[in-house]
């Protein structure tokens, strides 16, 4: 499903104001409400490039410095790689992302609605990233890289890929085996995401003092 589809979903009256659309097009970022709690939505539409990268930080960094809790809709294979990516800066721009997700101190939440994998999984705000509540959709995934990833990767290297290590990566790549090891808060129907995230945001901001711009100390930003 698309994921200005899910979004529409989740939000109050499906209204969403979105952040920078025509830039930075496979992150798609803005403004929200959920239950009348103002959130701030960062969610993938594809890969993260350099441009999606940089919005994607841009865009955290306000949610912090006004308050505003992020949501975060995962659905992930990582973030570009390749000489043409490399040049136009994916590693500076990926680390902006990163760090911003990472500094931010206000609530957040994340659903991995698809895949998680790779770097993708840190700059989205996997579990490392400290989300108040991390939701699973029976369908999800997660892992360094995908089954098929691998054999393209070993088919790179003059290399034959092992068939069961292809098949134990499917099988611990899978949404039950992460939510049995706890790496996740739970596998939940997909019809009440909103109403998980409803819950979670009302006992996150329940006698919550509002964040004053300027609380969150970022890292630098690398030009």
């Amino acid at each position: 499903m698309p994921i200005r589809e899910i979004i529409a979903r989740i939000v109050d009256g499906s209204e969403f104001s979105e952040f920078k659309r025509d830039y930075g097009t496979t992150l798609v970022t803005g403004f929200a409400e959920i239950y009348g709690q103002k959130v701030g939505i960062v969610a993938n539409d594809g890969i993260l490039f350099a441009s999606s990268s940089v919005k994607g930080a841009h865009f955290v960094e306000l949610c912090t410095q006004r308050g505003i809790p992020l949501v975060f809709l995962q659905n992930i294979s990582g973030f570009m790689v390749g000489s043409a990516s490399e040049r136009e800066g994916i590693a500076k721009h990926g680390a902006k992302l990163v760090t911003a997700v990472a500094c931010a101190d206000v609530p957040k939440f994340t659903v991995v609605v698809g895949g998680s994998y790779g770097a993708g999984n840190y700059g989205m705000c996997g579990r490392a990233y400290s989300p108040r509540f991390l939701w699973m959709w029976p369908n999800a995934r997660v892992g360094v890289m995908g089954g098929e990833q691998l054999t393209a990767v070993m088919e790179t290297v003059g290399q034959k890929a092992d068939p069961e290590l292809r098949a134990r990566i499917d099988r611990e790549s899978d949404a039950t085996f992460s939510s049995a090891r706890l790496w996740d808060d739970g596998i939940i129907p997909p019809q009440h995401t909103r109403h998980y995230l409803g819950l979670g945001l009302k006992a996150a901001m329940g006698g919550r003092n509002e964040i004053k711009a300027g609380d969150t100390k970022f890292g630098v930003f690398r030009m």
